[in-house]
């Protein structure tokens, strides 16, 4: 496991290096400041009496608790801050499996004193840990944001942060095999991209099934998506918490253990892969 730890922090300083901390940070501070400056709270004796975004006043100008009226913001920056940093980890650390693989440094990787597991297992973390810095630097900023302007400081954006970082090692285990197999960063994208969409309709899988018809139809989409990740199960979660919604821990739980097993299962079949391939 510490040579797994190792490659992991091998990775995070690959990422510096190529100055991949630097362009995400840009990125999301941009992104805050324009946040930050188009929105406009004001707040009079604790109670919210207007919001403007870019210059334009949302909602009917109704003087409500300040409590109350974040409920709502929280709930929508909840489904931004999950399936933005979700798309976006996607998308942005798909080269990340096939660069261990390229040619010249996976032999050199293979000299070392180091299991080819643990190179695995040691990328699997590494993305892992890049992914979760990320979307948790968007979601602090939000919460300062918020916090300064309202005077409200809320957890529903760091909630939503953590469990985009979950069901991000789900569908990251899919395309790391996926990069062992083709060593495609294109490719391996494409199945992250396909499971995150095909994720949401799983989530649902309850609610559609009506509309096909009883029988071999249904059986199948029932089948096919009962494997899935569940990923908008997890974005109406933190969405949910966001409101202060009840939930079911038992079903959260459920969903979390379920995306981790899902996960940890296609990395099993990348790491066997990856012990059988001749390089």
């Amino acid at each position: 496991m510490r040579a797994a730890l190792s490659v992991a922090g091998d990775l995070l300083r690959e990422a510096s290096s190529r100055r991949w901390f630097l362009a995400l940070g840009i990125g999301v501070t941009m992104a805050l400041v324009v946040i930050g400056s188009a929105l406009q709270l004001e707040v009079v004796d604790g109670a919210l009496a207007a919001t403007r975004l870019f210059g334009k006043e949302l909602g009917r100008g109704e003087i409500r608790s300040v409590d109350v009226a974040l409920r709502y913001v929280g709930r929508a920056l909840s489904y931004l801050l999950f399936y933005g940093g979700l798309a976006f980890g996607i998308v942005s650390c798909a080269d990340f499996g096939p660069s261990l693989l390229a040619p010249g440094r996976i032999e050199h990787l293979l000299s070392l004193p180091v299991r080819r597991f643990e190179l695995l297992l040691g990328t699997f973390l590494g993305v892992l840990a890049l992914s979760l810095l990320s979307t948790l630097y968007g979601a602090l900023g939000i919460t300062v944001i918020f916090g300064l302007r309202a005077g409200v400081w809320m957890a529903s954006p760091i909630v939503a942060a953590l469990l985009a970082s979950v069901t991000f090692a789900g569908i990251y285990g899919a395309m790391l095999t996926t990069a062992v197999m083709v060593r495609s960063a294109a490719l391996s994208a494409a199945v992250g991209i396909a499971l995150f969409l095909l994720g949401i309709v799983a989530g649902y899988r309850e609610q559609l099934d009506s509309f096909f018809e009883p029988g071999l139809a249904r059986g199948a989409f029932r089948a096919a998506t009962l494997v899935l990740p569940r990923v908008s199960a997890l974005a109406d979660a933190s969405a949910d918490i966001a409101v202060a919604t009840a939930i079911k821990g038992d079903v959260l739980a459920s969903q979390v253990a379920g995306l981790l097993i899902f996960g940890l299962a296609a990395l099993a079949v990348g790491i066997h892969v990856f012990e059988e391939k001749d390089f």
